[in-house]
């Protein structure tokens, strides 16, 4: 199957970086404590802030969670549709269902002292990702109009650990 491309949208200027110029590779982390599943929590705030801290000018950063019960994801902040996302994960994997991985007389794997019934979250993860990579162009995170960045929360409230990295060149 050939795939022809229509066309370049827009063709970017070079970044000209400085002598002093610099490559920076920051890692950091933040938490965050969820009340409720599935929630969504934008954090797009807390990323742009990191971001223009960082001082790089062109690169990329990631977003990642190392849960595989909470998910990273771009999309709109739209109270009705943040409704209607939640409502679809739960009726895709509703949290009463059927899950092998619930069964705790057969599962002898990967248990804790306060395991939970949670295989419902697993399911919904495997459609999500743990994680987001956005360009950083002119010291700024390139989201979309209407794109924000979330944190969502597929198991119990708890507290959670997201990872950014953001690495570029400094002007």
């Amino acid at each position: 199957m050939e795939v022809r491309r229509s066309g370049i949208l827009s063709q970017g200027t070079p970044t000209v970086l400085s002598d002093s110029a610099s490559l920076v590779v920051l890692h950091e982390s933040l938490r965050y404590e969820t009340t409720t599943a599935p929630q969504f929590i934008d954090i797009t705030d807390d990323i742009t802030s990191i971001v223009e801290n960082s001082g790089v000018v062109t690169g990329q950063v990631t977003v990642f969670s190392n849960h595989t019960t909470a998910a990273i994801k771009i999309n709109e902040h739209e109270p009705l549709l943040l409704q209607d996302m939640a409502r679809i994960l739960c009726e895709f994997a509703p949290p009463g269902g059927d899950y092998e991985h619930n069964d705790f007389s057969k599962r002898t794997v990967n248990m804790t002292e306060d395991e939970c019934a949670n295989g419902h979250a697993h399911i919904q993860h495997l459609f999500l990702s743990a994680s987001e990579t956005i360009p950083i162009i002119e010291g700024r995170i390139a989201l979309g109009m209407w794109q924000r960045i979330f944190l969502i929360e597929l198991d119990r409230s708890r507290s959670r650990k997201v990872m950014i990295t953001v690495m570029g060149a400094t002007a």
